[in-house]
């Protein structure tokens, strides 16, 4: 049955699905661990759905108890999982450690996924089209060509299309990495690449501004550049402005902070924000769910975020009255 007879969304996110292994302390035989259902796409995707979005993802997971374990888990997040294909395969697992800063140490198993599987036909044009947007990052773009084949299909149906390069060198080249930014920046309503590694290796420039405008000369319409604890730069209709980043109530993970930024700004832009108050909102819920452990164990609700946005800029207003 045609997914678009029963489901308009807000907010559509493609992407694999992966199990997490999160420990404190290094791998190793015998160390304690919390189980978790993450990956950039379902991270992306709760944050969203957190944000007010009607969120649905298209994934491939296992045919098995597995498979329906993250369903059920995508449900609770507050993502629709009526877009999700379950195929017999291997879900993808990645295993992370965190320091006492957040700091992480990654180790994957996901050659051959399931995820990998996604494909151009998995893409509804209906769905896609009906769509306020459409995010994909560059991940899924690695993981696999007909992946690659299906974010591109996926962008040329969209009304908004949302890119996040996401650059893993683990999974990709440079050159592939910067040959799929350039295909689809010009398509692209909005570009999320961060500052400095990304645009340094993907564009070869040496500041946020320079990303930025070399992004709006291939044709983005919109760009935030993202520089980690400093803050965001945003482009857009020859307009740039720098949104200073929001301060972590607590920091045990930094799993899942850009990707909570690209969520909530896609939802938010997508509900009516403006640009700036929309990068707002996601500076403000990327640096609450580093309070968590793993990827989606701790998704703000909107509330919570807008509280936490509003209660920073009254600390900034009354330091710039003081200074």
């Amino acid at each position: 049955m045609n997914a678009a007879a029963h489901n308009t969304f807000d907010v559509v996110v493609m992407g694999e699905i992966l199990v997490e292994v999160a420990t404190d302390l290094p791998f190793g035989h015998g160390v304690p661990a919390q189980l978790g259902i993450s990956g950039d796409a379902l991270n992306v995707a709760a944050a969203a759905a957190a944000a007010g979005a009607r969120v649905g993802l298209l994934s491939v997971l296992t045919d098995d108890d597995l498979g329906q374990a993250t369903a059920a888990r995508i449900g609770e997040l507050g993502v629709s999982t009526a877009l999700l294909k379950f195929r017999r395969g291997q879900q993808g697992v990645y295993l992370v450690h965190s320091d006492p800063a957040g700091e992480r140490e990654f180790s994957y198993a996901r050659t051959g996924s399931v995820g990998s599987t996604l494909g151009p036909d998995d893409v509804d044009p209906d769905v896609f089209a009906a769509a306020g947007a459409v995010v994909a990052g560059g991940i899924a773009c690695a993981i696999s060509t007909t992946a690659r084949a299906a974010v591109v299909t996926a962008a040329s149906v969209a009304q908004r299309f949302v890119y996040d390069p996401n650059f893993r060198p683990r999974l990709t080249t440079v050159e592939d990495a910067t040959a799929a930014l350039t295909e689809l920046a010009p398509q692209a309503f909005l570009v999320t690449p961060s500052f400095p590694g990304e645009t340094s290796a993907l564009l070869g420039v040496s500041s946020a501004e320079e990303a930025a405008a070399t992004l709006r000369g291939l044709g983005t319409a919109n760009i935030a550049v993202t520089c980690g604890a400093k803050g965001v730069q945003l482009e857009t209709d020859g307009i740039s402005a720098w949104i200073p980043a929001i301060p972590a109530p607590s920091v045990v993970d930094q799993t899942g902070a850009g990707d909570a930024f690209v969520g909530t700004l896609t939802a938010r832009l997508v509900l009516g924000d403006d640009f700036r108050t929309a990068a707002r909102f996601g500076a403000a819920a990327s640096s609450l769910v580093v309070g968590g452990k793993g990827g989606t164990s701790l998704i703000p609700t909107f509330k919570q975020t807008r509280a936490h946005a509003g209660a920073a800029a009254t600390i900034e207003g009354a330091m710039s009255s003081n200074a």
